[in-house]
C-alpha cells in the first residue's frame, strides 16, 4: 500500500465531508429514530458505494483523458455547481 496517497487522499476526503450536506442528512435521519446502528450501516454504504464508483470512474476517465485536465475539469465544475446552489439554481 501507498501511506502517502492514502492519507493524502484520506485528509482530504474526511475534510471535504465535514459539514456536508451528507453530513447533516444523516443527522437527520439518525435523529428521527432510535435505530442508531441501521442509519450508521446506511451511512458508511451509501459513502462507500459513492466513493467505489468515484475510483472506477476516475480509473477509466484517467485512461483517456490528462489527469491534470481532469483536475482542472473536476475543480471547474465543483465550482460550477456550488455557484447554481447559491443562485438559487
Amino acid at each position: 500500500m501507498e501511506w502517502k496517497i492514502f492519507i493524502t487522499t484520506f485528509v482530504t476526503i474526511f475534510l471535504a465531508e465535514m459539514g456536508d450536506k451528507t453530513q447533516f442528512a444523516a443527522l437527520a435521519a439518525s435523529s428521527e429514530t432510535k435505530a442508531t446502528y441501521t442509519v450508521m450501516a446506511a451511512v458508511v454504504l451509501a459513502l462507500g458505494l459513492a466513493g467505489v464508483l468515484g475510483v472506477i470512474a476516475g480509473r477509466f476517465l484517467g485512461e483517456w483523458v490528462d489527469p491534470q485536465r481532469l483536475k482542472y475539469l473536476s475543480g471547474s465544475l465543483f465550482i460550477a455547481v456550488g455557484i447554481w446552489v447559491v443562485l438559487g439554481r
